[in-house]
């Protein structure tokens, strides 16, 4: 199972109660983080959530509201004795970006890992989470991010004693090791059925709605979008500067199908977003606003 949780929905500045744009999530003892505005490890410590776990940071682009957060985080996490490295990703530029916050945070107790996104499309494993980076519209470089956590199929007896697996390996064929015993090779295909569904997570913000998102988010568990902009007077706005509207992001889900979406990253102005999520509902029914710290444990489908 992944815990899911939202820990900042602002757009371009913090207000009361609502902290800057940041996600985190947790699988197997491994926490990851995208983005990390301002106040990030404030809402996560009001969350009840530890950052002592956060190993995997990902950034959709570098504008501050998205990263302004980082410095303090790190010294945070050094303060606390972190050791362990923590491997960061976002697009080109990351290294110099981060080096340059980090004149005021020039110590720490661990290393930092970079991973740079250079491509429009970039998929990697880390921690048991399958990434997936894919470039939207923003004025500057930005990624979106889907997060996978892969499933494998039903353990069969029979098929393991009709492929002559000893009994000894079956266990370890199940956690997906490849065994060799001589000039034998067991592989986990002698043993289990077709991988079933997983889990996903799509995170997308800061862009235009475009086709490469909804081929991201298609059948996503959860799709967390952002929807600068309730108002329907503000569609040139958004159009002007690369944003998006409630309404704008339900077609995505919709046209996605994915199971939910959760609206985020509001403008400053928009100071009652459920004024305005009824017509979003009407186009996409389960759409739900975001909200500082909204939490959600999504589960392997237990009838796979």
């Amino acid at each position: 199972m992944l815990d899911v949780c939202l820990l900042g929905t602002s757009g371009m500045m913090p207000l009361p109660g609502r902290w800057l744009t940041a996600l985190m999530t947790r699988y197997n003892g491994s926490s990851l983080l995208i983005d990390c505005g301002e106040g990030t490890q404030i809402t996560i410590r009001e969350k009840g959530w530890s950052f002592h776990s956060i190993d995997t940071i990902c950034f959709t682009h570098y504008h501050g509201d998205h990263i302004s957060g980082l410095p303090g985080l790190l010294l945070s996490m050094g303060n606390a004795d972190r050791t362990e490295p923590v491997t960061l990703i976002g697009p080109k530029g990351l290294e110099r970006v981060v080096n340059a916050l980090r004149v005021i945070a020039p110590e720490l107790p661990f290393s930092l890992n970079f991973i740079e996104l250079t491509n429009p499309e970039e998929s990697l494993e880390v921690n048991g989470y399958f990434i997936h980076a894919f470039l939207v519209k923003h004025n500057v470089t930005c990624y979106g991010y889907s997060i996978e956590i892969k499933r494998s199929g039903r353990f069969y007896t029979e098929k393991a004693e009709e492929n002559h697996v000893p009994q000894k390996y079956w266990n370890r064929l199940q956690k997906g090791d490849i065994i060799m015993e001589g000039d034998v090779v067991y592989t986990p295909e002698m043993v289990l059925g077709p991988p079933r569904k997983g889990i996903k997570l799509t995170y997308c913000t800061d862009t235009r709605p475009i086709k490469t998102i909804v081929e991201h988010a298609k059948e996503a568990d959860l799709f967390i979008c952002e929807g600068m902009y309730g108002e329907k007077d503000k569609d040139t706005k958004a159009k002007e500067y690369k944003h998006m509207t409630f309404y704008e992001a339900a077609k995505l889900a919709k046209e996605a199908e994915v199971n939910e979406l959760w609206l985020t990253h509001y403008s400053p102005s928009l100071i009652r977003p459920e004024d305005y999520i009824g017509e979003a509902k009407r186009i996409f029914a389960n759409t739900k606003l975001g909200k500082d710290r909204k939490s959600v444990t999504l589960e392997f489908d237990k009838e796979e």
